[in-house]
């Protein structure tokens, strides 16, 4: 026999199955909370490590800081560093701003230096020029002063004294010379004649004189080569030079080739030269 619930008695099993329902999800659920809330509390809050991993991760911390603390410490070396290389920079540059200064600056003292020596060399060649000019000078001056006061300067050497140019001799020279050589011994400055006053038994003699300023060791050569001509063509010539002062050579050269020097009217070497053309 089927046993037929009631309207009312199926609602009330219904109430009764929908509160066990709801009581048996409240529990279930409120289990389920609590286990991910614990769990959750144990992902948040660290479980106590093993002492030894503890150790090694504080190590691991302060290895860390050190390392951090040394970092900032290269950051600010490779600063300064920076620093220090951008002062370097601006040093070098000005330097070389200087030193591109100071090329420039040399470059217009060599300039002016070279302008300078050229500007010397000129004037040194101008000096020589005139030097020269003033010696020719002085020396024509001289060689007129001893043509108007021969008896002044050979007077104390020889009596009756006269000057005179080898142009006067030169139909004589011309009959015993080469046509060169009568040409050179036309350029002697003077030809004095005369007797030696303190050798009366001397015959008269001729000199050969050459005039310069200073005179030099080609004085001396010109007065022997000269002299030489005039002995060849039947003279008794002595080689002579006068002037203000002479070189050390021409000095040295006279004295060993017996040629009269005349120095400012003193004589030297005169019984020397006199007795090399008596002999």
């Amino acid at each position: 026999m089927i046993y037929e619930l009631t309207a009312l008695e199926q609602e009330a099993m219904l109430r009764e199955l929908r509160q066990v329902f709801d009581e048996t999800t409240t529990e279930v659920l409120g289990r389920v909370l609590g286990r991910m809330a614990a769990r959750m509390e144990e992902m948040r809050v660290p479980r106590e490590q093993p002492p030894d991993l503890q150790g090694a991760l504080a190590k691991l911390a302060e290895a860390q800081r050190r390392t951090e603390e040394r970092v900032a410490s290269l950051e600010d070396v490779v600063r300064k560093l920076v620093e220090v290389q951008l002062r370097i920079e601006e040093r070098v540059t000005s330097l070389e701003e200087r030193v591109i200064s100071l090329e420039d600056a040399v470059r217009k003292l060599i300039e002016a230096q070279v302008r300078t020596e050229v500007e010397v060399r000129q004037l040194a060649e101008a000096q020589r020029y005139m030097a020269q000019d003033m010696a020719a000078f002085k020396g024509r001056q001289l060689e007129l002063t001893y043509l108007e006061r021969t008896g002044a300067y050979f007077g104390p050497l020889l009596r009756r004294v006269r000057a005179l140019l080898p142009v006067e001799l030169e139909d004589d020279l011309e009959a015993h010379l080469s046509p060169e050589e009568f040409r050179d011994l036309l350029l002697l400055d003077l030809l004095v004649r005369g007797r030696p006053r303190y050798r009366e038994e001397v015959p008269e003699v001729w000199l050969a004189v050459e005039i310069s300023a200073v005179i030099d060791r080609h004085d001396v050569e010109r007065a022997l080569r000269r002299a030489g001509y005039l002995r060849r063509a039947g003279y008794r010539a002595i080689p002579t030079v006068t002037g203000e002062r002479a070189t050390e050579g021409a000095d040295q050269e006279a004295g060993a080739r017996n040629v009269l020097m005349l120095l400012d009217g003193r004589a030297i070497s005169w019984e020397e030269a006199l007795n090399e053309v008596l002999s």
